[in-house]
This record gives C-alpha cells, sequence and structure tokens, in this order.
C-alpha cells in the first residue's frame, strides 16, 4: 500500500449499498473528509430499481457522486466465455459465480479511480475472506499509486459497531441481517446461511432464490457456434441474452442448486450454497458437444488447461498473462465446437440426450465403435495391438527378473 497525497482527498469506494459499504461511505466522508465518489458495478444482480435504490442510499450517507458501471457484457467477453470454453468448474462441482465476477468488478473500479483522477479507493471487505485479496491485488497490480483503504478490515467492526455508528449519525435503514446471503449475477447466485458455516448440514429448499414451478418435463435445444451459446430453440440471440433467457427458463425446475465445499485464498475451508441453473446446462451441453467435436488429445489438455485457469482466477491472478495464453488456446480448441444439444429439463435436474454437428466426429465413415470396421483389417487390427503392448511387455520381462 503507498501512502496517498493527503492534499487530494478523492476518494472511489466499492459501494453495494449493504452494511458494510455504507459505514464506509459515511466514515471515510464525515470522519476522513474525503470526497467519496461511491462506484457499483453490475454484472447481472442489479436492476434498474435496485440501482435506484442504491445512489439515493449513496448520496444521503455523503457521497459526493453515485456511478452504477454496466459490465455484464464485459463480464462475458473477458470472463464467462472462457469459463464455457474451459468447462470450468471449481472442485468439479463450483462455476465460480462470485468470484469470477469479483475480478471484473475490481478492474472496473480502479479505472474508474483513474479517470476521475483519485488517489483512493476503498472497499468493504473484511481480513477472512476472498474479496480483499481479489480487489488489493488487482488495484495494486494496475494502479499501484492508489491508496487502498479498508475500514472494516483495519478496525475489525462488528456488525453491532456499523449499524451502531450509522444510528449515532441519523441513519435509520434496517440493517437487521437477513436469514440467508444472495449474491446474484449472470452466471450464477451464491447462497450463504448458517447451515453452510459447519460442515453438516444442507441448506432447506427455501433458502434458494428460485422455487419449483415447473413439473412438467421439457425438451430444449441449445444451439453454439464456436462454443459459444447462440441460439435457444432455433431462436437466435446474443450468448449473454441467451444466458439470461436460459435462467429464467431452468430457474422454474429449481435446477442447479449446491453446496461448494473449498479451499480459501487465505489457506481455510469454506462452503457456500449456489444457485446456477443456466451455467450447469451450458457448461454440461458444451462438454458434451466438444466430447463429439475434439480429439481425445485437445481434450486431455483442455481440462489440464481449464482447470488451471479456474483457479487462477480463483485466486486473484486474473491478470497474469499466462491467463491471456491460456485464453488463446481455449479460444483456438472452439473452431470445430458448433452445433446443436438437445436438452431435457425436469425438477431439479436435467438430461443431456445427444448433439448434431456437422463437425461430429462419430459419423466418420471409419466404422462404428464395438461394430464392423470399414479402413482396416484383421491383421493390421493385430499388427497393432501387438506393437502396442511392447512397452508393457519389456517392463514386466525386465522386472520379473529384479523382484
Amino acid at each position: 500500500m503507498n501512502t496517498s497525497n493527503k492534499n487530494n482527498k478523492k476518494l472511489v469506494l466499492a459501494y453495494s449499498g449493504g452494511l458494510d459499504t455504507s459505514y464506509c461511505a459515511l466514515h471515510l466522508s464525515q470522519d476522513q473528509g474525503y470526497e467519496v465518489h461511491a462506484v457499483s458495478v453490475n454484472t447481472g444482480g442489479f436492476d434498474d430499481d435496485e440501482i435506484q435504490d442504491i445512489k439515493e442510499k449513496a448520496l444521503q450517507l455523503g457521497a459526493h457522486s453515485y456511478n452504477s458501471i454496466d459490465a455484464i457484457q464485459t463480464f462475458y467477453d473477458t470472463v464467462v466465455k472462457y469459463l464455457i470454453f474451459g468447462n470450468v468448474l471449481r472442485n468439479n462441482t463450483y462455476p465460480l459465480s462470485v468470484s469470477a465476477e469479483r475480478i471484473v468488478q475490481a478492474i472496473e473500479i480502479v479505472k474508474y479511480a483513474q479517470k476521475i483522477g483519485a488517489n483512493a479507493i476503498a472497499h468493504g471487505s473484511t481480513g477472512a475472506g476472498n474479496d480483499q485479496v481479489r480487489f488489493d491485488m488487482i488495484f495494486q497490480i494496475i494502479a499501484p499509486e492508489i491508496e487502498i483503504i479498508t475500514p472494516i478490515r483495519d478496525n475489525k467492526l462488528s456488525r453491532e459497531a456499523e449499524i451502531n455508528y450509522l444510528q449515532k449519525h441519523g441513519i435509520s435503514y434496517s440493517w437487521e441481517k437477513a436469514q440467508y446471503s444472495i449474491n446474484k449475477g449472470l452466471w450464477g447466485t451464491s447462497v450463504g446461511g448458517v447451515e453452510t458455516l459447519t460442515s453438516e448440514k444442507g441448506l432447506p429448499s427455501e433458502a434458494y432464490p428460485s422455487q419449483l414451478k415447473s413439473q412438467k418435463p421439457k425438451d430444449v435445444k441449445l444451439s453454439f457456434t464456436k462454443g459459444e451459446l447462440t441460439a435457444i430453440d432455433g431462436k437466435p440471440g446474443s450468448p449473454v441474452q441467451n444466458i439470461e433467457k436460459l435462467q429464467e427458463l431452468t430457474a422454474s425446475y429449481a435446477i442447479g442448486r449446491d453446496i461448494h465445499v473449498g479451499d480459501t485464498i487465505i489457506g481455510i475451508k469454506g462452503r457456500v450454497g449456489f444457485e446456477a441453473a443456466a451455467p450447469l446446462v451450458i457448461l454440461k451441453a458444451h462438454h458434451l458437444l466438444e466430447k463429439h467435436t475434439l480429439s481425445k488429445w485437445q481434450q486431455f489438455q483442455k481440462e489440464q488447461l481449464g482447470n488451471f485457469y479456474g483457479m487462477l482466477l480463483h485466486e486473484g491472478n486474473y491478470l497474469d498473462e499466462v491467463m491471456r495464453n491460456i485464453e488463446a488456446f481455449l479460444t483456438d480448441t472452439q473452431k470445430n465446437v458448433s452445433g446443436d444439444v438437445f436438452v431435457t429439463l425436469h425438477p431439479y435436474r436435467f438430461e443431456l440426450n445427444g448433439i448434431q454437428s456437422k463437425y461430429d466426429l462419430m459419423a466418420a465413415s471409419f466404422g462404428s465403435y464395438g461394430e464392423m470396421n470399414k479402413a482396416w483389417t484383421a491383421n493390421d487390427a493385430k499388427g497393432f495391438i501387438k506393437i502396442l503392448s511392447n512397452p508393457a511387455k519389456i517392463a514386466t520381462q525386465v522386472n520379473k527378473h529384479h523382484d
């Protein structure tokens, strides 16, 4: 952290409208004398009414200005697209809903701070979570000259202390902690509650934001073009539009509920519930299409690099140049990942039925798996198998003499 020029009191606050950032807005403007410019970055979680409500709160709390940055398309173009290309599920479970958003939000906030000439950035992270690492790393890498201010983390403030401070200054919003914390975005919704603080309990059905409304199975056709979702049931749309459309459709079946257990950046285990109907359907459908259109070695290398990409993204290392290298590789693998995937939606689950693609490698005329071959003889097969077994034959013969 660099020391700021104290004559410049212009500060950008990453503002969500919640208790922590509301405390920061009032404290930094009222007690510290900063010219606070509150900024929220929409990666798919806010509608117009919510944004207006956040703006009114920020200004009432003493912010000099408020700005909402629409980064939904940016989020897709710079992160989500590659999570799909890489079939990224952290610990084979979690589509990196929140951690992926934080990277984009941090980049947009620090760029805004540079744009308006601010010499300080503040956020409301505590000292116990992943977000403090993601925000601070992005800020320091892009703008090391800008001071990072974190009142909640530095002063180890409790919710009660923050509420008392706000009430003392005439701010009487209801800060009653919701039973379940919900963080919604384009690529899924996280759900936290008392059950996720320990290891043995699952979340009850009512904790999830989407409840079961559709009982009758529904067939859906997802069309991909070079790895991107470009149409649903034959109706074209942008990938962002299709993600949102599919989320609305699949959420009515209460699909995509689970609890992720993982290692935090700071080295402790954590649990979080999530609801990610569209992301999970898209990832599994995309993966099925790749099984038909890519070679086995393409799939093998993609799995390694996709997992590595997701891990680095989760850890806050998005700006490392290796991420651009992996993105280039993943993009190149998608040249033939085009076609339709047929999915059936059911209450709480979905089925992948099959695919149709002009790049389907099963459509080759060489032969069918387990059936009659057309491009080689029986002797060809015997010779191939004999040579293929040579390394194991040699190792077995040598090692037998040394047992």
